[in-house]
């Protein structure tokens, strides 16, 4: 949304006794240039602001509810492609998804448009073929020793909570 100078551009807030507000920038620019600089603080759009990146690499296209989303060649394990626990922030995928090499600007559940690249690919490591071979499913939360619920539940065996029920 619209944010004011001193939340978007960290500006210290004026004197209290200021005439006509306080969260402001004192001066904006001298008399000559006759116009204000780009690299002056204004109010303006936080937030929500449309960026474009350049060679991004698909490694995965995945369809929803495929039980194998998250096994490789070289990883046979039985394994969807959600961690134990679910992403920070985001939770389970129950939706088509990609995976996309490298980072992705924006916030998580941000839309994201992909499409084809004007520019010609140069780089030679672009052209080489994509051969992923592990996918790690281990909980972001915390030290994740287990890429599955069944793989933990077998290592620790019966758990006293689920016992006493019985």
């Amino acid at each position: 949304g619209f944010a004011g100078v001193v939340s978007r551009w960290g500006v210290t807030r004026l004197p209290r006794k200021t005439h006509r507000g306080l969260r402001k920038v004192a001066c904006i620019g001298s008399w000559h240039p006759a116009r204000v600089s780009t690299t002056v603080a204004r109010a303006g759009q936080q937030g929500y602001h449309h960026r474009t990146e350049i060679n991004k690499r698909i490694l995965r296209l995945g369809k929803k509810g495929d039980p194998l989303s998250g096994s490789t060649e070289a990883d046979l394990t039985e394994k969807g492609i959600t961690p134990v626990g679910g992403f920070p922030h985001y939770g389970q995928v129950n939706e088509d998804f990609l995976i996309i090499k490298g980072g992705v600007a924006g916030s998580r559940k941000r839309p994201v448009t992909l499409r084809k690249s004007i520019v010609p690919t140069t780089k030679r490591s672009q052209m080489e073929p994509l051969n992923m071979k592990f996918i790690d499913t281990s909980s972001k939360y915390g030290h994740g020793r287990f890429q599955t619920l069944e793989e933990k539940r077998k290592f620790l065996g019966p758990m006293a909570s689920k016992t006493y029920g019985e």
